[in-house]
């Protein structure tokens, strides 16, 4: 049975798809993009970021609700910098808050149960084995290592640690005093290669004009002020916390960061930090993962709706999938438990294959 009524075309930079099943998330959007410049000189950590590197390179744009449109614009504006050279990542996120707090000070607390930032970071970009780090306003840590998406079965390690790791905190404003209006705070963080290669193509450190998947989420709790303490304001309906709010670089559709594929795009350039500009090159290949992310999608719900995965295209889609102004017409291989779609590259070079936990890689 087929339950899709609606053909999807990739060209130009959109991919419009409005399925049936409101479960599934799309891509609407290509993603947001970053190109990071190389440092010319030494960075401190100290969270400040006011060397020169910092000042000549730009801010993403500001973070949206995780969701996107679906939800207002955040109340406070968060937005990020990046810079690389031949050790490290460097990081900067700058948050505005007029009331700055944090409780937790043990390390791999779940600090997100209060306010703070987290990064996530795929180097090869099959959406498997990526990185997640959080830190709060007291610079209190928790990084962890995922072998895929939660909803793929994937397992969290919080064992594991990013070794070498330099960071600074900032704070312009008093932390959990409500006795005041704070400004902002600042985080500065430099990863080193030498931990994120271990995943990387290659497991080496980026080449210039090479594109590892980023984001970036701020969470945020409603806060009241009781007996001069910050507490979480209570929903008087539930007798509970009212949920958090979730502001992302880019846009998940959804309030889950573990959706890597929707994760923005953050390039390398080999140009020294203002001294000129490169510009983001989308490639064309990601269309090609973008559809077979859709096919996969549409494989999980045709599962669900029928019992068993299915080998035919015309089962999944009424209409021609086009990318690039090419008709996609994947190859199928399926179990009664598996499947693998595969599409070739867009140079017709290799094959891009996805399976049913979600892994996408491209084989030559």
């Amino acid at each position: 049975m087929n339950v899709f009524k609606r053909l999807i075309v990739i060209a130009g930079g959109i991919l419009m798809i409005t399925p049936v099943d409101a479960q599934l998330r799309l891509l609407e959007n290509f993603p947001n993009t970053y190109v990071a410049y190389r440092t010319t000189g030494e960075l401190n950590m100290d969270g400040r970021i006011d060397e020169s590197d910092w000042q000549n390179v730009p801010w993403t744009e500001d973070f949206v609700d995780i969701e996107g449109d679906k939800k207002p614009a955040p109340l406070n504006r968060t937005r990020a910098k990046m810079l690389w050279d031949d050790d490290y990542l460097y990081i900067a996120l700058e948050m505005e808050e007029q009331h700055i707090w944090a409780t937790y000070t043990e390390r791999n607390s779940v600090i997100f149960h209060e306010n703070n930032i987290e990064v996530f970071i795929d180097p090869n970009g099959d959406t498997h084995t990526y990185y997640e780090y959080e830190v709060n306003a007291l610079g209190t840590e928790w990084d962890l290592f995922l072998t895929k998406p939660y909803r793929n079965g994937g397992i969290p390690m919080s064992s594991w640690h990013i070794t070498g790791l330099k960071k600074g905190v900032h704070l312009k404003g008093t932390i959990n005093d409500p006795s005041d209006i704070d400004t902002l705070w600042r985080v500065e963080l430099a990863f080193p290669w030498n931990i994120l290669r271990e995943c990387a193509p290659g497991r080496r450190r980026p080449e210039p004009s090479e594109q590892w998947r980023i984001n970036f989420s701020r969470v945020v709790w409603k806060l009241d002020i009781v007996d001069g303490e910050y507490v979480k304001r209570i929903n008087p309906e539930t007798g509970r916390s009212y949920p958090e709010y979730n502001w992302v670089w880019s846009p998940q559709g959804a309030i889950n960061m573990h959706m890597p594929e929707l994760w923005g795009y953050v390039q390398f350039s080999d140009i020294p930090a203002g001294k000129g500009e490169e510009e983001f090159v989308r490639n064309p290949d990601e269309y090609v993962k973008f559809a077979l992310r859709e096919l996969y999608y549409r494989q999980l719900s045709f599962r669900r709706e029928n019992g068993e995965f299915t080998g035919r295209m015309a089962d999944l889609m009424d209409e021609p999938l086009m990318v690039n102004g090419k008709e996609l017409k994947p190859e199928f291989e399926v179990t009664p438990n598996r499947f693998m779609m595969s599409a070739p590259s867009h140079d017709n070079e290799s094959k891009w294959h996805i399976v049913e936990d979600g892994r996408i890689w491209r084989q030559q």
